[in-house]
């Protein structure tokens, strides 16, 4: 029996063993991947290892974060931990050994919850399944509570803000009399902000053989509220790569706000353009001053305005072309396709596109970058995502301009009346630009 600490991962994806997993697994833990999909549980337990390879075109300016904590409250020295430059080889790869498998409808789960070795949860499996793993979750509390285990953190690493708050909810409300009391003081839910691009990867185009290797970029950050962690705030097992955070709005902002809007925008605008790929799409002078616009002069203005303790213009700056140079990474291969899936969610109004835009109308910013952003993802049309069905239906039924309305909330005579109109006039030159591009 393996005597080293214990970590279960929901989710045994690309994401979860190209991200997650890799920074337990170096950090000591023995990772237990466990997931719906019996014929990946059945390879992870015959292989029990892969490859991890770093996919990097543009190796000199390769960023990671340091191990470390983000407590100060001074912009220099909250910013200053989260960038280290390191470079880093196209044929990196970094062999992840002795993981298992379990399949998520077994006991077999349970059995792994109440595990005296298991220190900690996370997940990796898309929001909408947050709620799914919930009454498993909860079981295998209620089974640790009765075996006398001790103490554990959980942490979603969804692509969501908030989502560990999500799952908590949904954890407790199947918690009862002592299993409930057992959980509050025993189980840590930990909100987090995860970043690392894990793009489709077929090992065959890198002479190897197992299913199961993945590949990522360089780059990656995991910043983890540390207020709920179990016990004192810290995890018992420290993990390298993950930085500790009292305030994890600021990063969630800033993260939501600045890679995933401008890797919206390219894509749609990528996408519009007939670009197969970011770094494609990033390629495009166009495209290029339109996604640095919006992220410098517009979302990122906004967001040091908003969390002037945290960031400033200067420092946002740097952290914008660290970014834009991610997007030009070729080796990454990422598919403005795969980036611009569920456009709706996208459109969300706290969500990449008109979150910012809002935010900058709160402030008072002028938005134009933001705009041709939000149009561009209105045109998005691909016949395998029902969302751009569902918003070509919309723009037929309410107009554009009601759509646009009820989707961002400006409109005529409003605050955001520019903002309506500059989006308005982007959707009709998008749209007049496509008919006779066909």
């Amino acid at each position: 029996m393996s005597i080293k600490p214990r970590a279960i991962h929901f989710g045994a994806g690309n994401i979860g063993r190209g991200f997650i997993a890799p920074l337990l697994s170096t950090s000591g833990y023995h990772v237990v991947f466990t997931d719906v999909d019996k014929s990946l549980i059945d390879a992870i337990n015959q292989q029990r290892a892969y490859g991890v390879h770093i996919l990097d075109s543009t190796s000199d300016d390769a960023v990671n974060g340091d191990n470390g904590s983000l407590h100060s409250s001074s912009s220099s020295a909250s910013l200053s931990t989260l960038s280290s430059v390191s470079t880093v080889s196209t044929a990196e790869v970094h062999e992840i050994k002795h993981v298992k498998g379990v399949l998520s409808t077994t006991d077999a789960l349970i059995h792994e919850i109440e595990h005296p070795k298991l220190k900690l949860i996370t997940t990796a499996v898309g929001l909408p399944v947050i709620d799914k793993i919930a009454p498993t979750i909860a079981n295998g509390i209620k089974a640790r509570r009765k075996a006398g285990g001790g103490p554990i953190n959980i942490i979603a690493c969804e692509n969501a803000i908030g989502a560990t708050a999500k799952l908590a909810e949904k954890v407790r409300a199947k918690l009862e009399g002592d299993d409930a009391k057992w959980a509050e003081k025993n189980v840590g839910f930990a909100n987090c902000s995860v970043d690392r691009i894990v793009p489709p990867f077929d090992p065959s185009e890198h002479d190897e053989s197992s299913e199961l290797d993945v590949g990522v970029e360089a780059f990656y950050e995991w910043v983890v509220e540390s207020g709920p962690l179990k016990p004192n705030g810290e995890l018992e097992v420290p993990i390298e790569g993950m930085r500790l955070a009292d305030n994890l709005k600021p990063y969630n902002e800033r993260k939501l706000f600045t890679l995933n809007t401008g890797h919206a925008i390219t894509a749609y605008l990528g996408h519009l353009k007939g670009h197969a790929t970011i770094a494609d799409s990033i390629a495009d002078e166009e495209i290029l001053v339109c996604v640095r616009g919006a992220l410098l002069k517009e979302s990122g203005v906004a967001l040091c305005k908003r969390h002037p303790e945290y960031f400033n213009e200067e420092q946002h700056a740097e952290y914008v072309e660290k970014i834009i140079k991610r997007f030009e990474n070729a080796a990454v291969k990422d598919d403005v396709v795969r980036v611009g899936r569920q456009p709706l969610r996208k459109l969300g109004k706290e969500d990449r596109l008109v979150g910012p835009a809002r935010m900058c109308v709160e402030y008072g910013i002028d938005v134009r970058f933001l705009a041709t952003g939000i149009a561009a993802a209105l045109c998005y049309e691909n016949d395998e995502d029902e969302d751009t069905t569902k918003i070509k239906q919309a723009v037929s039924d309410k107009g554009v301009e009601g759509y646009i309305t009820e989707l961002t909330e400006f409109g005529k005579g409003g605050e955001g009346e520019v903002v309506f109109e500059r989006i308005v006039q982007s959707y009709n030159e998008l749209k007049g630009a496509k008919s006779q591009k066909n």
